[in-house]
């Protein structure tokens, strides 16, 4: 792989790469960018680049499918257990389970297939600001920062491998009632190697981000708002065109319904030259607590 300029960008590579134990059983390591669990992102990455490991090169990842069981502890590697379920004329079917300690805290499934031809269409990309044309998220000021449990301060005051354009930005701390729709344009900070697979994992890696927040729009509520507790139960993620996450890539969020302490949320992804290249759809959990020092517990 060739040097990066960025090594928070070469460390998340790294990240992705895991390390091969057996045929079907894989280990990755953790990254810790200041949540209290394993980042959602990273496992469903992470047991992408495991099942990729196992199919064959001419196949690639159309859909995958994913359940979040138990948080993932940030401190100890994860394995990856792989079970080639399938591999048809044309499609593999794989199924991972991510182990800690003992126990499964993540069941994924992916297909794979060939390419060929076939009917096209898809939902034009909407007339948004281009991303040059929008600012960088504002650091939150200091006298607030400090105010926010120690995770929350490194999480926020990180410089992680992604950048993010918000068409509609909104104030984490302060946030105001609106629609559930959000536009966001976001791409990795450092050229990647010319890989499919590994754009592949780095994109299912960056899902994860703002998507079940969209939920929480029409409420004022925040992750950072002390009585929110909020965690991802499930991740789907469908891929339709090529692209690369070193490119910037607008992701097209909506969220249909809350109810029952679950939000649900949708996401498009699109190339800038309007090319929608994968689709997203994520159930969170969002409790509003009675205690606002327990939702920091």
């Amino acid at each position: 792989m060739p040097a990066l300029s960025s090594p928070i960008v070469g460390e998340l590579i790294d990240l992705l790469q895991l390390e091969r134990l057996e045929e079907n059983l894989f280990r990755g390591q953790s990254r810790d960018i200041g949540t209290r669990f394993v980042f959602g992102g990273q496992v469903l990455g992470q047991a992408l680049s495991a099942a990729q490991r196992t199919v064959d090169p001419a196949r690639a990842v159309h859909s995958l499918h994913a359940y979040f069981l138990r948080a993932g502890d940030i401190e100890a590697p994860i394995v990856y257990e792989v079970d080639r379920a399938r591999d048809g004329k044309s499609f593999s079917v794989r199924r991972v389970v991510a182990i800690q300690h003992g126990q499964p805290i993540f069941n994924f499934a992916a297909s794979f297939h060939v390419s060929e031809p076939g009917v096209e269409h898809q939902l034009d990309m909407p007339d948004v600001p281009a991303p040059e044309d929008l600012p960088p998220p504002p650091p939150v000021p200091a006298e607030e920062l400090a105010r926010l449990p120690v995770k929350l301060q490194r999480w926020l005051g990180r410089r992680g491998a992604f950048e993010f354009r918000h068409v509609q930005p909104r104030n984490e701390l302060n946030p105001a009632k609106r629609p559930p729709f959000q536009q966001i344009w976001f791409r990795l900070i450092d050229r990647a190697p010319d890989d499919a697979t590994l754009h592949r994992a780095l994109l299912a890696y960056a899902s994860d981000f703002h998507l079940i927040g969209t939920a929480t729009l029409p409420h004022g509520i925040s992750y950072l708002h002390g009585n929110v507790q909020m965690a991802s139960l499930d991740h789907a993620l469908w891929f339709h065109r090529p692209f690369r996450v070193d490119e910037w890539l607008l992701y097209c969020c909506d969220s249909p319904s809350a109810r029952g302490a679950r939000g649900l949320a949708r996401g498009l992804i699109y190339r800038r030259d309007g090319q929608l290249v994968a689709a997203t759809a994520q159930e969170g959990m969002i409790r509003l607590l009675a205690d606002a020092a327990e939702g920091r517990a």
